[in-house]
């Protein structure tokens, strides 16, 4: 059965945006009668029939809901450097929300080299990783945001930077606890300084490793988000 996203639903009647209608109109061929399934990215799933068949103004009947769908006992937020190859970054967004995450924020750091990303580029391909692993929860996207004013919320009591700076460090997978939230700080390709690590370790982050290997930062993020949802699992 076709997956559609769409945001703020309320009522029994919708109707898909002209994208969204020509492709399921024109491309899948979808007919009057047609079920299908839509999601609105804040925990709803629903069953429905086309109503009318428009390629440019589809609608839709509700014919069931469900709210909270496969609704998370943990939030995980990811603040990750941009990568000066955008498809890499791009790459992370739409593994780690095929695998489960809450938040991310595009973080600019000391060594970051890509400083202006594209928030609404980057919204489309959490949109289409969602409708991909049928999930109804859009992540969230914070926009990039300096390091420092990151490190100095208080919003998560269970605060992580992975480096790869020398020092005592314990692995990610023995720090996180099952059923709490966590922020996990990935910085970019060379890394967060010696001055940011002792920066976020003075605002109450603890030191982590992802293991042995030096890797990628778009591999790093992937890593931290597959080894919280497995202590969750």
């Amino acid at each position: 059965m076709q997956l559609f996203y769409i945001p703020n639903i309320t009522g029994n009647e919708v109707t898909l945006n002209e994208t969204e209608s020509k492709h399921a109109v024109r491309v899948l061929r979808l007919t009057e009668g047609s079920r299908v399934q839509l999601i609105d990215g804040a925990g709803g799933f629903y069953e429905a029939q086309i109503s009318l068949a428009h390629p440019k103004k589809c609608k839709l009947q509700i014919t069931s809901s469900t709210t909270a769908f496969e609704k998370r006992k943990f939030n995980l937020h990811i603040a990750i450097s941009p990568t000066k190859n955008i498809d890499r970054y791009e790459w992370f967004l739409e593994k780690c929300t095929e695998i489960g995450i809450d938040e991310i924020t595009p973080l600019l750091s000391e060594h970051s080299e890509r400083k202006v990303i594209k928030p609404e580029r980057l919204t489309k391909i959490l949109v289409a990783a969602i409708k991909q692993s049928l999930k109804a929860y859009l992540p969230k996207l914070n926009p990039l945001t300096d390091f420092n004013e990151l490190v100095s919320e208080r919003k998560y009591k269970n605060r992580y930077i992975a480096h790869c700076n020398e020092g005592d460090k314990t692995h990610l997978k023995n720090s996180i606890k099952p059923g709490e939230d966590a922020l996990i700080l990935i910085g970019p390709e060379g890394d967060f300084s010696n001055e940011e690590v002792a920066r976020a370790k003075q605002n109450g982050f603890a030191e982590v490793t992802l293991g042995d290997a030096r890797l990628r930062t778009e591999t790093a993020g992937v890593v931290a988000c597959t080894i919280a949802n497995l202590i969750n699992d």
